[in-house]
């Protein structure tokens, strides 16, 4: 299942959802042009979140904590390939602009950074012992998609479905969409080469934080 599309529309223009799309973007080609000649891996183990070196910062090695601290942001800007960062992008488009509308752009900023935080430390507990970098943005977008089931339920999202040879565009509920993409990572959470514990940290995370970053909604007085 592929989404493309939300039938909600925003009331803001969504600054920080293009802000944050388009880093992802300039960070992608400075690491293709800037680094076209260096091992992809040389540029992961730097700026990618190792756990196994954020285990040793922080039982013996106290003095590189800051630099194992940093990656957990670093990495969030990072991506294996087109791929990788254009499905990341497609969701953050689509369901981020309306969190960012609910919320306001200030408060986007921090709960979409607290939510790759979250997602860091998730997949960071349940494998402190690896030594394969984590990269990517779907942590904190994942934090995003939680929000978003909690904030639209019943949104109608546009998605592409692959059916063995046949491809068709139908409606879901967000409800479904999102509780589905949700089991997914529940079922695969055991697999390799992707961090699936980031994904449900993440979207734990939205799901029960984002009525902390809702502005109070204050009753209207009557006129008399």
């Amino acid at each position: 299942m592929i989404p493309i599309k939300d039938n909600i529309p925003s009331r803001t223009f969504p600054i920080i959802t293009i802000g944050v799309i388009f880093v992802n973007i300039l960070i992608f080609l400075w690491q293709k042009l800037a680094f076209g000649g260096i091992d992809s891996q040389t540029i992961y183990k730097y700026y990618g979140l190792v756990p196994q070196e954020l285990s040793m910062a922080i039982t013996n090695r106290h003095e590189l904590l800051p630099y194992n601290i940093l990656t957990i942001f670093t990495s969030m800007f990072l991506h294996g390939g087109i791929f990788h960062l254009a499905g990341n992008m497609l969701y953050l488009w689509i369901f981020g602009k309306n969190v960012e509308d609910a919320v306001g752009h200030k408060k986007f900023v921090l709960f979409y950074l607290l939510s790759g935080i979250t997602a860091a430390i998730f997949q960071f507990l349940y494998d402190p012992s690896s030594n394969i970098p984590m990269i990517g943005a779907s942590g904190a977008v994942s934090g995003i998609l939680g929000a978003y089931l909690l904030l639209f339920p019943y949104a109608k999202i546009k998605t592409v479905l692959f059916i063995i040879i046949f491809i068709k565009v139908v409606e879901i509920p967000a409800i479904l969409l999102l509780s589905i993409w949700f089991l997914v990572q529940l079922l695969f959470s055991n697999g390799e080469g992707v961090a699936w514990y980031a994904h449900i940290g993440g979207f734990i995370f939205g799901l029960l934080s984002i009525k902390l970053f809702r502005p109070a909604v204050h009753p209207i007085a009557r006129r008399k």
